[in-house]
């Protein structure tokens, strides 16, 4: 049940992590208890990653699988990284990368090899004409059975990580790092196999089967297993921004991405059939501009994303859960990459990653309260976010000066009488405060209105009308 937000209440006691609703918490049965459920999961992962390995060196040998896995790990940690950059805003935790990759590498690979073996078998069976099943297998099976099986990470993480999953750049990140553990375990076996091939030829040097198909999958195409999945990512992560209650939206975007993903995978693998240029026609008429446009996709939402901090964080500066520069600095990747170095050059590593977590919670409480204003909360959005506030209040001794001295650093704009001595602003439909102590730029400003909910004024700094909600004297704010 979707709900609205309530204003930010003014901290008058140190907020405590939300506890259980309407009363006492039932005992969950075993099956439920997450011990029982990460057991269960590492030990499927574990079985298949071991059934996944013995086929792989089956097919190509000992040999072959060491130059395999030699060759086809070396574009993993670039891919990893991308990805891991890209979640800068509001990074996921890493448990859910980890289990993403192993989910890729290990049980679609495995689900992969096992259905797309039979299925062109029995087609081989079936038309007595070999050649046709291998194309028919490369061309229609595989997309479908590749493409669902790396889906099934994306919706286990929609379904029970659902915190974790909040939008188009979480769908992203998860489809990308599936997909790049799916194609590290692929190409294990198509380099392995290669390498087997030019063993029994004589190949070597360039002219070689082990260095075309390297050039080809590595470094022609390392993104192209990540760019299908993402589809099916946007479709979830687009989903993830609708309310509960629209549940066929919820059902078909996904599905929908998940179609297109096999459509670009079978125009992907049928391009060999196209003659003897239908790879690289195929390469520069859909490959390239598909990617182009998910990069173009993945920088607007990122500009989009900061911009909801910007926009919502101030509620909670007004109530005084924030410090007024705060809402701009973490509506910043310049000012928060500041304030993590200067953390880290003035207090050690320890208060470095200490700011990087204080972050991600304000992040996630500025997302938080955007699903809310647009009537997208769930029936916990209370609790979710004294949750939140409490992780932020533990953290604020450092975070509160790091971001402090990026805000000042990194403000394109001074504003003069500052009551603290680093007021700042930005460009943005607020008008310039000048009642707030801070000045700050976005705007609680001597009789201004913020946009986003009613009237708030403060007569002069420190003091509020009694029209205002928020009160502006937060007692613990150091």
């Amino acid at each position: 049940m979707a709900t609205f937000p309530p204003y930010p209440t003014h901290p008058s006691e140190p907020p405590g992590p939300g506890g259980p609703v309407g009363g006492r918490r039932r005992p969950a049965h075993w099956w439920r208890k997450k011990w029982v459920r990460y057991g269960a999961l590492i030990t499927l992962l574990t079985l298949s990653g071991l059934v996944i390995l013995a086929l792989v060196r089956e097919q190509t040998g000992t040999e072959g699988f060491l130059v395999g896995l030699g060759l086809a790990v070396l574009p993993v940690p670039l891919l990893i990284a991308t990805f891991r950059w890209l979640d800068r805003v509001e990074p996921g935790p890493w448990r859910n990368l980890v289990f993403s990759f192993a989910w890729g590498a290990c049980a679609a690979a495995l689900i992969a090899i096992v259905a797309n073996s039979f299925a062109t078998r029995w087609i081989a069976t079936a038309t007595a004409d070999p050649s046709s099943a291998d194309t028919l297998g490369a061309t229609v099976i595989a997309p479908v059975v590749e493409e669902t099986a790396k889906a099934a990470a994306i919706l286990l993480i929609f379904l029970f990580r659902r915190r974790d999953f909040t939008g188009i750049m979480d769908g992203v990140v998860i489809a990308g790092v599936t997909a790049t553990g799916f194609a590290f375990t692929e190409n294990i076996l198509y380099l392995g196999t290669a390498f087997g091939t030019d063993q029994l030829s004589g190949g070597s040097g360039i002219a070689s089967v082990t260095a075309a198909t390297f050039f080809v999958r590595v470094i022609m195409s390392p993104f192209a297993h990540p760019l299908f999945s993402v589809f099916t990512g946007i479709g979830f992560g687009i989903a993830a921004l609708s309310a509960d209650r629209h549940h066929v939206r919820r059902v078909l975007l996904p599905l929908s991405g998940l179609l297109l993903a096999m459509g670009m995978h079978a125009l992907w693998n049928g391009s060999s059939t196209f003659g003897e240029f239908g790879f690289f026609a195929v390469y520069a008429a859909f490959m390239v501009p598909a990617f182009g446009l998910l990069t173009w996709l993945v920088i607007w939402t990122r500009q989009r994303e900061l911009r909801t901090v910007r926009d919502e964080l101030p509620a909670y500066a007004a109530a005084g859960w924030l410090t007024p520069p705060e809402p701009y600095a973490l509506g910043n990747m310049k000012a928060r990459q500041l304030a993590r170095e200067y953390a880290g050059h003035q207090f050690g590593r320890e208060a470095a990653r200490s700011v990087a977590e204080y972050e991600a919670y304000a992040t996630s409480l500025a997302f938080l309260r955007h699903r809310g204003r647009r009537g997208r909360a769930n029936a916990d959005f209370v609790v979710r976010e004294r949750e939140l506030l409490f992780e932020l209040w533990r953290r604020r001794e450092i975070a509160r000066p790091s971001l402090a001295y990026a805000a000042q650093t990194t403000a394109p704009m001074p504003v003069h009488g500052s009551a603290y001595g680093y007021g700042y602003g930005y460009g943005s439909t607020y008008e310039f405060g000048h009642g707030y102590g801070y000045g700050y730029g976005q705007g609680y400003g001597h009789g201004h209105e913020y946009e986003h909910g009613p009237a708030i004024e403060y007569a002069s700094a420190y003091g509020h009308s009694p029209a205002a909600p928020y009160p502006s004297y937060n007692p613990y704010q150091t």
